[in-house]
């Protein structure tokens, strides 16, 4: 059972990396500063971005998958150390 709570929790975090890396190769599209102050400002203008700026027909989910998407994996994973 713990393996298997381990591999839900090891895709999720897939999914919020995938969700993660589309808001990050959204920001390069607009500046290229943009995109840097995404990976290097220690997440707070990524934030802003993701809620602000980022257009997409899904932003919400994909919003949604990157922000909450790790919390909810690191918390799966969290159960059993």
């Amino acid at each position: 059972m713990h393996a298997l709570i381990l591999i839900l929790a090891a895709i999720i975090q897939l999914v919020a990396l995938g969700c993660t890396v589309y808001i990050w190769i959204d920001a390069f599209r607009d500046a290229i500063w943009k995109g840097l102050a995404c990976i290097f400002c220690c997440g707070l203008y990524f934030l802003y971005y993701a809620l602000f700026e980022f257009e997409d027909d899904n932003k919400w989910l994909i919003v949604i998958g990157a922000l909450g998407g790790s919390s909810i994996a690191a918390g799966l994973a969290r159960t059993f150390y």
